[in-house]
């Protein structure tokens, strides 16, 4: 008999983030999705998307991925979701947690401009989470098809790092378009061709 996995529910307000920043426009278009969802299917997607979580110091639930859909449903109201635990850290102290977290590649503490920051400027909340431009150009990249989903940790945040070198903050903000047409190019580009899932330059005409 197979058993089903145990399911710990949580409040979104008590998850505990662990980067800085995420792309808000990648969260506008999953509340988007969220609404158009409805009734039944919102149900079911919420039993099928569980939140992968670290049990860290104080028995809290630290977030290692999907903070993106955290904070959309939080914003939508939902008041609680499933979480996994994978790993219960909860008896180390928290310079040891982090530096485990750091080793496993459980956290990302990288602001808004790309800089590496202290652990203790990780946001305590998913509601105090900062946007960058950048992951979002990086997510809509991805669905554009300038890369492939790669199971690297922060992949997407790799190639936010990538684009910021290369283009104007002030472009993406106010022309979004034309900065995915502009990262495209730059993803097809022998440039690129160490990051993780990329699809190598468009064959020539």
């Amino acid at each position: 008999m197979v058993r089903e996995p145990l399911l710990t529910t949580v409040a979104i307000a008590d998850l505990r983030p662990t980067q800085i920043t995420v792309g808000m426009r990648e969260v506008a278009a999953k509340r988007k999705r969220w609404r158009e969802m409805g009734g039944k299917k919102s149900g079911k997607f919420l039993g099928k998307h569980m939140i992968p979580v670290i049990l860290g110091p104080k028995k809290r639930h630290y977030v290692i991925d999907h903070h993106h859909l955290a904070l959309a449903l939080h914003d939508e109201k939902v008041k609680e979701v499933a979480v996994t635990v994978i790993a219960n850290l909860s008896r180390l102290e928290p310079d040891e947690f982090w530096n485990v977290m750091d080793n496993r590649q459980w956290m990302h503490p990288f602001d808004a401009d790309g800089v590496r920051r202290h652990y203790r400027d990780i946001p305590k909340a998913v509601t105090d989470l900062v946007d960058d431009p950048f992951r979002s150009l990086a997510g809509e990249l991805r669905r554009a098809g300038g890369f492939a989903k790669d199971t690297t940790p922060f992949s997407e945040f790799i190639w936010a790092e990538f684009l910021r070198r290369r283009m104007k903050r002030k472009m993406v903000e106010r022309d979004f378009d034309h900065a995915v047409e502009q990262a495209l190019e730059l993803a097809k580009s022998d440039e690129a061709d160490y990051l993780p899932g990329w699809c190598g330059p468009s064959p020539e005409e």
